[in-house]
């Protein structure tokens, strides 16, 4: 064979070595940086395995000693960030001979990654490798698909979600509620969090609440969850988002609340397409009675899709300027698109209190002056918010006397009322 590969046992001259039949090969400028990745390849493979430079694996899949190749391993760091594209291309020449790809990232951009997850890689696993990982990767590879259930009709054909994810079986048509924050720092995940979890206290509909503020959303952090490693991968490959991908990624708060974090990385907003949040949307819908989303602050590409599918649309803000002028800069957006925004809520919060007579006066003035009804306002909850984000806890049960929580567990009550009748009517 004209290509040399570094085999399993990472350069022997053993020339008993070169007859080993290969089952498994790593794909990347520099498999030395791996070693952790070298170990599990030993350990998985022993010496039937070997590595190759990206310009090299083109060829070697079309030689006979590809015909026993189980698996690619893509290790790839900073050096490859020039090469997404050939190796997009092996991806899928890989896929097209069914031979499943794994890819091992050090130091890619999540742009280059998404691109390569969705040429056909079926798994992506972060390096240094969590412990078990690439055991666990192999083995769903090489799972042998389920077989099709019988057909009965005593027997529900839908697999029944684990108890601890609130989640219907996939044929439901929830309500959407989108928490947008029309400028930094007025309260908008605060919001999102403890009035999914208010509608979820109520026990009567199942909740899922979703983080699309990619890079810096917080909603793990106030519930005191963890960012799974599973919610890139599904983020990276939205096509493939199935019932089961899209539970694995769900963790349960409080046993009552479904939350779908953002991820551990920071990745770019655009990352994601509009029909890729429309799939993500559309399949919360299908699991859940209600699925609250808390929405970056910047407008992205998706952000229509966004006000599009939401039953209702809160738009949060403060009694100062600079929210004022990024309504009036919003609006002028949606009218000059021609995007409709009936659904369009405002939500004042820190709203003064009942006695503070000017401060009502001047949120009447702002109201007047831009045009716009306030729908809801929250009181100031002081420092019981920040108590509540730091020990991972809704207000609900860190101060479950709070003020502001009360009126959030009234706005639920509200905004629950009104898509009830709205579902009647319909």
């Amino acid at each position: 064979m004209e290509n040399e590969i570094l085999w399993g046992n990472m350069g022997h001259d053993n020339q008993d070595d070169i007859i080993t039949p290969i089952r498994a090969c790593t794909v990347g400028s520099n498999i030395l940086q791996f070693e952790h990745l070298i170990d599990e390849m030993e350990l998985t493979f022993g010496d039937a395995w070997g590595d190759l430079q990206v310009a090299e694996i083109v060829q070697f899949l079309t030689q006979e000693d590809a015909k026993t190749l189980e698996l690619l391993v893509f290790a790839l760091s900073n050096a490859d960030a020039n090469d997404h594209e050939a190796i997009c291309q092996v991806v899928q020449s890989a896929a097209t001979a069914n031979i499943p790809s794994i890819v091992v990232a050090a130091d890619i951009s999540p742009a280059a990654l998404h691109k390569i997850m969705r040429a056909g890689a079926q798994e992506f696993l972060p390096y240094p490798l969590p412990e078990g990982e690439m055991q666990a990767c192999i083995q769903r590879i090489n799972a042998p698909a389920p077989s099709a259930p019988e057909v009965s009709p005593m027997t529900d054909m839908v697999e029944p979600l684990p108890s601890t994810v609130k989640a219907g079986p996939g044929t439901k048509n929830g309500d959407v509620i989108v928490c947008h924050g029309l400028a930094g720092g007025v309260g908008t995940t605060t919001l999102a969090v403890n009035l999914a979890w208010e509608l979820a206290a109520q026990g009567t509909s199942s909740v899922c609440l979703i983080d699309l503020d990619l890079q810096f959303g917080s909603v793990a952090t106030y519930l005191d969850l963890d960012r799974k490693s599973a919610i890139l991968q599904l983020l990276t490959d939205i096509d493939a988002i199935d019932d089961h991908s899209f539970r694995q990624a769900l963790q349960v708060s409080g046993d009552k609340l479904s939350v779908f974090t953002s991820p551990k990385e920071l990745v770019p907003l655009d990352i994601l397409t509009n029909d890729d949040v429309k799939k993500l949307i559309a399949i919360a819908k299908s699991h859940f009675d209600i699925v609250v989303i808390d929405a970056p602050t910047t407008i992205v590409s998706w952000s229509q899709v966004l006000l599009e599918e939401a039953t209702t649309y809160l738009g949060m803000m403060d009694i100062d300027m600079r929210s004022a002028q990024n309504i009036m800069r919003y609006v002028s957006l949606l009218e000059a698109e021609k995007i409709g925004y009936n659904n369009l809520r405002y939500v004042v919060n820190r709203a003064p209190k009942f006695t503070d007579l000017n401060g009502k006066t001047r949120m009447k003035r702002l109201s007047e002056s831009l045009g716009i009804e306030i729908d809801f306002t929250l009181p100031d909850g002081s420092k019981h918010v920040a108590h509540a984000c730091d020990h991972g806890e809704p207000l609900a049960i860190q101060a479950p006397k709070n003020p502001l929580r009360k009126e959030i567990e009234k706005m639920a009550k509200a905004l629950m009322d009104e898509m009830t009748n709205l579902q009647n009517v319909a």
